[in-house]
């Protein structure tokens, strides 16, 4: 097995471990101790996770160091000097630097405490060194950008930030101070982005290596293409399902391009897709794997870090969004085969019985972890019995029983795959710490209001382009880290306040929320009771001081409600992190599916974009309707239209449904979409716009069905 084949990992930088591989059957020493190093790290965060008890700092440290020496020795400094002895001494270097800064943290940090937070020479030399070395492997395995904005972040801290005027004004902090809290607390480099990275994320990353390796990225692939053959354009469902499935349990756009890639690609083109068109689809569908749960590229791991809110409610409210995106997309499968006459491939989808009873074990470890989660268990303590259950049930297997050989290569490849990721999250851990230790994330949450005026859509507008240039030089997961951080707040307060004012107009304000209004205008008090024009509301509503707004939304809208408007303000933000993706001009999955089809790779980006127009729409739909935190039967009525809408919405921008649509029946189409997904047009609108969806599917289908029968005449 190749590693663009099977691997697994939360990075879109992933480490190319072909090399490595090959290596590693010749047995050189440097591979065999970077196998070990893989295995040690492996069992050494599995135990730190189960029954270890070790302070949090020192954890921290040895993940940054233990991962950082991984991708030191595999990841050489410049491609050029890959064999050059004096780059491997360099390597070396940066190895035993790695742990002699864990080292120093075990056994110097309380002389730090002693002397009162004073450095002396080696607390200088010891932190400095290790932001350095930070800096460098990130450059190593993402570029220059993300090196380039922690070194801004920085030294606007310590240099430029008093220069400036205006709002971005800071006074400043002295070297030390940031030395300290970037490397001493667990504000920076070991703060909490660190903390997910060695429990949850590892933990998750391990087990999609068990899975791949137990033969259940074969089962998936396998289990999709006997679940769409039958369907018209089988093919680019299996693409569709195929990376959604994969994505579940692996959380990477790229790796899920290229291990579904391979396959689902040449069959799109086989049935008779454009290769433009197939590749849009697989890197489309491949973004997706990182919305769906239950892993969602370690986004569920830090929102539930930044909300407070349960990861198992976290993955729950993010699975009606998910499908609805994968719908989006396979409703483009559709619309093409039609256009491109594209039938069922039957032979290419074997028995979905044969599926079952060949492969029905790889199921177990899923139900295993999503039982262990509703049950209430830790999302690592659910990860780490899953890792036990896929062994167990790969000896149910005929060819992928997992042996101690087996169970020691899927512990390496966990390890390997997690080793960018890690040193990445870490990095921008120290952004992180520069934009809560200077206010930063408050201020710039505070003019992405004034520049929307207030308004929401505005703000979603501004959030998406912030988005897609920061996706141009940081990987998903760090730029949905830097913008959650940056302007949530003011998307949180947007649909909160519009929520308030709603119920303020309407006269369903709670008692024990009017009593705060008694400080800002008693004479309002009764008028509220009755209700009043959303203007005045907004007036008042404007006049409570901000201390006091927290308490308002609490008691207005419930504590339970107001972390679901928390959550969806961070979901908005983790799916528009998504469309640097897809989006060019840089684009990784479009690319890597481009490489596949052998296709322009600009061209490619834009049918990609074209494609997931979902990342966009129901986000919108988060937005301005209860789909996160509703209720049952809001929820069902929400999805059932905005399936419909979306459909309708795919037919009015490819002018074609079953059959070609003129543009009368394009409008309609159109129209029947903005009337079944716009959020304040009532149920009984929402009905019309179904209805005329269906009379132009009808129509389409009757069309359709005549001119292949006069075909075949």
């Amino acid at each position: 097995m190749t590693a663009s084949k099977d691997s697994i990992d939360s990075s879109e930088n992933d480490i190319n471990l072909e090399e490595f591989e090959t290596k590693h059957r010749d047995g050189t020493w440097l591979t065999r101790f970077v196998f070990a190093l893989s295995i040690f790290l492996a069992v050494a965060h599995i135990y730190i996770n189960t029954i270890g008890t070790l302070p949090e700092l020192r954890i921290s440290a040895f993940h940054f160091a233990g991962f950082g020496a991984l991708c030191a020795l595999l990841i050489p400094a410049n491609p050029k000097w890959r064999d050059s002895k004096i780059a491997l001494f360099f390597d070396i270097l940066i190895v035993l630097a790695l742990i002699g800064m864990v080292l120093y943290i075990v056994f110097f940090e309380d002389a730090l405490y002693a002397r009162g937070v004073t450095f002396d020479t080696s607390d200088w030399i010891v932190s400095s060194i290790a932001v350095l070395l930070s800096l460098e492997l990130i450059r190593r395995t993402s570029g220059w950008f993300i090196p380039f904005l922690i070194l801004v972040a920085l030294t606007y801290v310590v240099l430029w930030g008093k220069w400036i005027g205006g709002p971005f004004s800071f006074p400043g902090l002295s070297l030390e101070t940031l030395l300290y809290r970037s490397f001493f607390s667990t504000d920076g480099m070991f703060g909490s982005i660190s903390r997910i990275s060695w429990s949850f994320v590892f933990m998750f990353i391990l087990f999609g290596a068990f899975l791949v390796k137990s033969g259940a990225g074969d089962f998936i692939i396998a289990l999709a293409r006997s679940l769409a053959s039958k369907m018209i354009g089988g093919p680019g469902f299996v693409a569709v399902l195929g990376s959604g499935l994969m994505g579940s349990v692996s959380g990477s756009s790229v790796a899920n391009t290229v291990s579904t890639g391979v396959i689902t690609i040449p069959l799109m083109r086989k049935a008779g897709f454009p290769a433009r068109f197939a590749a849009g689809i697989e890197a489309a569908a491949s973004t997706g794997g990182q919305l769906m749960p239950p892993i969602m590229g370690a986004g569920a791991f830090i929102m539930a870090s930044y909300t407070q809110v349960s990861y198992v409610t976290i993955i729950g409210v993010a699975t009606i969004p998910a499908i609805l995106y994968f719908l989006s997309v396979g409703f483009f499968v559709r619309v093409e085969a039609k256009r491109q006459n594209v039938t069922s491939v039957e032979e290419d989808g074997p028995p979905i019985s044969q599926v079952l009873k060949e492969g029905w074990h790889n199921i177990l470890p899923l139900a295993v972890l999503v039982t262990l989660l509703v049950q209430g268990f830790t999302p690592t303590y659910a990860a780490g019995l899953g890792i036990l259950a896929v062994i167990v049930s790969s000896w149910l297997s005929k060819s992928h029983k997992m042996g101690p050989v087996a169970i020691l290569d899927a512990m390496a490849q966990g390890a390997k795959n997690m080793s960018t990721t890690a040193v990445l999250l870490i990095g921008i851990g120290l952004v992180v710490n520069v934009i809560s230790t200077t206010g930063v994330g408050n201020t710039f949450s505070i003019m992405i209001s004034d520049w929307a005026g207030g308004s929401l859509f505005l703000t979603l507008v501004l959030v998406a382009i912030a988005s897609l240039v920061l996706g141009m030089g940081l990987p998903v997961t760090a730029s949905y880290i830097v913008l959650g951080t940056l302007s949530a707040p003011a998307i949180f307060n947007l649909i909160a306040e519009s929520q308030l004012l709603e119920m303020m107009s309407s006269g369903n304000l709670p008692q024990a929320a009017t009593a705060v209004f008694m400080l800002v205008d008693p004479g309002a008090i009764a008028q509220l009771a009755q209700g009043m024009p959303m203007e005045q509301a907004a007036a008042l509503l404007a006049q409570v001081p901000a201390d006091f707004k927290g308490m308002l939304m609490d008691q207005a809208l419930g504590a339970n409600n107001v972390a679901m408007i928390l959550v969806t303000a961070h979901m908005i933000i983790f799916w528009l992190s998504q469309d640097s993706n897809v989006t060019p001009p840089v684009c990784l999955t479009a690319f890597a599916a481009a490489a596949i089809a052998k296709t322009p790779p600009m061209r490619t980006g834009m049918m990609a974009w074209k494609l997931a127009k979902g990342l966009y729409i129901v986000p919108l739909l988060m937005a301005y309707t209860p789909l996160i935190g509703g209720d049952t039967e809001t929820l069902i009525r929400l999805t059932l239209f905005a399936i419909f809408g979306l459909y309708a919405l795919v037919a009015a921008m490819e002018g074609y449904l079953e059959d070609k649509l003129s543009i009368p029946a394009r409008i309609l189409a159109l129209a029947a979409s903005v009337l079944m997904l716009w959020p304040y047009f009532d149920i009984w609108l929402q009905i019309v716009g179904l209805v005329i969806f269906l009379v132009i599917f009808i129509i389409g289908n009757r069309s359709y069905a005549k001119s292949n029968a006069l075909t075949a005449s």
